[in-house]
């Protein structure tokens, strides 16, 4: 057990604390709070004696990572002044009333009333063509304004019924926002994103630019251009469009792509997944036990569940989901025709041979399980490379150790390869400016042979904000950080299995802290992460 684990543990309460305290959206107040805690806390983290310490190192890295997103959240708050130049009213009423200041309610109705005029005014020139903007920057607008007239609305609901001159004086004003914060909200989705106020589904998604890439790989401890990272991702597609071809002619194909739409046509009938994924996640398990790949408890291999995915969520998420309980994607009755024939095509029973073990053992599940035994403390050095990453590492390894049974399962193996490397293509492409969400959807189904609904569902996961914009690429860069950790480990006399059940024990942390403690490697100070592990 590391030193630091109370100085971890009372970092994020610390940090939990002010989130809770400091929730408003586009608060100055906020930022400058938790500016002024990391400020302390890597004061106090740069008075260690690092020597040895694992935990150190990781803890400077996520007051780092901290530090940076408040500043890249400060710089995309004020690109958005102009749109929502009314924000500080609700945040000030907002904060006041986290102060325990005492409210004056006819003062806040006139400052309330100066909201409703100063949006009705961005409404009109929006409409007019006065106000303009981006859509990406018009559709992160749109999205904060709502927040910021649900923000109001918990204030308002704060003092209502409990002091009467705050209803009489308020409860007018604070509907008229309310619908003020509406209606604008919609016309900037019209107006300026150019998609209808109702529809959800709309791919818009925020490039960060060159400089923010650059600094969250340096984060990451990711020594490689972006341009090098596309590089990567571009030869690692040529290796499985090699191995593609080579599995079409078996299935007397001379166009891969013919041989994929093949493998999607042998689905499983309406109803036949669930089977289908149970008896996969047995045999991945049979597999690695009977190569001694794994040291996999038996409450593991017992605790699994399994659901299904709605209509609505396969929008978003076409595939399977993981961890401890596998989420299926498979047609429901609600679906269209087109729908229900994409949703069987793109989860054929080959392609999702090659996701089950992803998602649960030796994948999520698995990790998930033993996060929560081995240093949990450690969630707080989270990264996509080591969670997304180790799932990755399995699907090459398998490959490796001829898990396929034959040319459709390689295919189906293949497929999901050259996804992971689209993804660093695509995600990285869309963040530097140079693809649009529609030309990475193209991008899907052209160069992957997705069909075009789940190209969509992939491409809006990536860019809907729910996922930092290195994640994508995080799969293919995190297992191939991990493939040459396990050449090290092999060269250092490290059993596969005593190398897998390491990692599992360490928890997570950037790969490249990782490959220092399974080396036995000895950590110090000035330690920053320069592994060129490709090549």
């Amino acid at each position: 057990m590391s030193d630091l684990l109370p100085l971890v543990e009372e970092f994020c309460a610390d940090f939990e604390a002010l989130d809770r305290r400091y929730p408003t959206p586009l608060s100055p107040s906020r930022r400058q709070r938790f500016g002024k805690h990391l400020a302390a806390w890597r004061a106090r983290v740069e008075a260690l004696d690092f020597d040895g310490l694992v935990d150190a190192t990781l803890l400077r890295r996520r007051i780092e990572r901290d530090l940076s997103d408040l500043r890249h959240e400060e710089a995309r708050d004020g690109e958005l002044e102009s749109l929502l130049p009314f924000a500080g009213i609700v945040t000030r009423l907002e904060e006041a009333r986290r102060d325990f200041d005492p409210i004056e309610p006819e003062v806040a109705a006139q400052s309330i009333q100066n909201l409703v005029r100063t949006v009705d005014e961005c409404r009109s020139d929006v409409e007019t063509g006065h106000l303009a903007a981006p859509p990406h920057l018009a559709h992160r607008a749109s999205t904060l304004a709502v927040k910021l007239r649900d923000a109001l609305m918990d204030w308002f609901t704060h003092g209502e019924g409990y002091d009467p001159l705050f209803s009489w004086w308020l409860a007018k004003p604070v509907a008229d926002a309310r619908e003020a914060l509406t209606r604008y909200a919609a016309t900037l989705r019209e107006k300026l994103v150019g998609v209808p106020a109702d529809d959800d589904q709309a791919i818009v998604g925020l490039p960060i630019g060159r400089t923010a890439l650059e600094e969250a790989l340096a984060l990451e401890m990711i020594p490689y251009t972006p341009e090098e990272l596309i590089a990567i991702g571009d030869r690692e597609y040529a290796w499985c469009e090699a191995e593609m071809t080579l599995a079409a002619k078996e299935l007397g194909f001379e166009v891969w792509m013919d041989a994929v739409e093949h493998v999607k046509g042998l689905h499983e009938p309406p109803g036949g997944q669930p089977g289908v994924v149970r008896e996969l996640a047995i045999e991945a398990v049979r597999f690695l036990k009977e190569r001694d790949l794994l040291t996999i408890p038996p409450l593991a291999e017992e605790t699994w569940r399994m659901e299904m995915m709605s209509a609505e969520a396969q929008k978003v998420s076409p595939f399977f989901l993981g961890g401890e309980t596998i989420i299926v994607s498979f047609p429901t009755d609600t679906m269209t025709h087109d729908q229900k024939r994409m949703s069987m095509r793109g989860n054929n029973t080959h392609f999702s041979r090659a996701t089950v073990q992803h998602e649960l053992i030796p994948g999520h599940h698995m990790q998930f399980f033993m996060l929560r035994r081995h240093r949990p403390y450690r969630r707080a050095f989270g990264t996509p490379f080591w969670i997304e990453g180790w799932a990755l590492y399995w699907e090459m390894l398998l490959w490796d150790l001829d898990f396929a049974r034959g040319p459709e399962d390689r295919i189906g193996m293949l497929f999901w390869r050259m996804h992971r490397c689209a993804r660093i293509v695509f995600s990285l492409r869309f963040h530097l400016g140079e693809m649009s969400p529609a030309e990475c959807i193209d991008f899907l189904v052209q160069r992957v042979g997705h069909e075009r609904a789940n190209a969509e569902g992939e491409v809006r996961r990536s860019f809907s904000g729910d996922y930092p914009p290195l994640y994508q690429l995080a799969y293919m860069i995190g297992g191939l950080q991990l493939r040459a950790l396990a050449r090290e480990a092999d060269a250092a006399g490290i059993t596969r299995r005593e190398f897998h059940d390491r990692i599992l024990r360490e928890n997570q942390m950037p790969l490249a802290v990782l490959r220092e403690v399974v080396l036995n490697r000895s950590l110090t100070r000035d330690f920053r992460g320069d592994w060129r592990f490709d090549g």
